[in-house]
């Protein structure tokens, strides 16, 4: 944490798409905190003690946050840095989660979120609400971390995990509406009908209209709902889990690279060899031999 005389501020990246701010302002002037974040990242704010106010526009537009009150902030058109003016004696946690790493987080197949429904697309989301006790625990837990460095990421990711885990626990508040990330069931189940189907049949895929008739969802809403909820076009998707199996074929040592490539569905082996190499960097009979 960058101290001053009384008065700190730390970024921690936790992993890709993910890191958390903490800052204390302990002193009795005003403290400005400035951070880069673009347009794909989902802003939750958290005040424990005092004030801050969350400048806009380059100031222009001024949003305050009491004590003990939080924000979760999201604009998918356009970027929203971190602008704050923290109050004298202020304490304040950011959490910043990517739309990618924010879907993995609730399950591998975002079961419990979407921007699919038509409503929520190119929305924008200003969020407040109360900090609940269970919450403020988890946020001075990490304000007042004072473990072995060594595992400080590891323990910032458990109390970053639990923080949102609790922040979006409904089963006290039946105004579920309130939520931009509720679920569009419908739609979501044709999305991971899709990726099942491109899974199953990853050696003689269906082509995208195919696919999007099947699951009887418009190819629009195909191409962008998988994007949305995988990080990935259908065919980008295919190819990762493709080279991901490949690469755990060769691991179990009882298939050779022609055997591997064409049970991932390429039908030369130059092709696979090519494939591999671009995603791994290196070709896969060197990969059994440096496994």
């Amino acid at each position: 944490m960058l101290n001053t005389a009384t008065s700190a501020v730390e970024v921690t990246h936790i992993e890709e798409g993910f890191q958390v701010v903490r800052i204390k302002n302990e002193t009795a002037e005003k403290e400005q905190f400035e951070h880069a974040v673009d347009h794909s990242f989902i802003q939750f704010h958290f005040c424990l003690k005092g004030s801050v106010q969350l400048a806009f526009n380059e100031g222009s537009y001024q949003l305050p946050l009491q004590e003990q009150n939080s924000y979760l902030l999201y604009n998918p058109t356009r970027d929203l840095p971190v602008n704050l003016n923290v109050a004298p004696n202020s304490w304040v946690v950011v959490v910043l989660v990517s739309i990618k790493k924010f879907h993995s987080l609730f399950s591998p197949d975002a079961d419990h979120v979407s921007f699919l429904s038509t409503e929520n697309r190119d929305k924008k989301y200003y969020v407040d609400g109360k900090v609940s006790p269970s919450m403020a625990v988890a946020l001075h837990q990490l304000m007042n971390y004072n473990l072995n460095d060594a595992i400080k990421r590891l323990y910032f990711k458990g109390k970053a995990y639990e923080l949102l885990s609790l922040y979006f626990n409904t089963k006290d508040d039946p105004d579920v509406e309130a939520c931009p990330f509720l679920v569009d069931e419908k739609n979501m189940a044709k999305i991971k009908m899709a990726k099942d189907i491109i899974i199953e049949r990853m050696t003689d895929p269906p082509s995208l209209a195919d696919l999007a008739t099947e699951i009887a969802l418009p190819l629009k809403k195909l191409k962008e709902g998988f994007k949305e909820v995988y990080g990935d076009t259908v065919y980008g998707f295919l190819l990762e889990h493709k080279l991901e199996y490949a690469r755990q074929l060769l691991d179990s040592g009882q298939h050779n690279v022609n055997e591997v490539g064409l049970k991932v569905g390429y039908s030369t082996g130059s092709h696979f060899i090519s494939a591999f190499k671009k995603k791994y960097g290196t070709t896969p009979k060197k990969y059994i031999t440096q496994n």
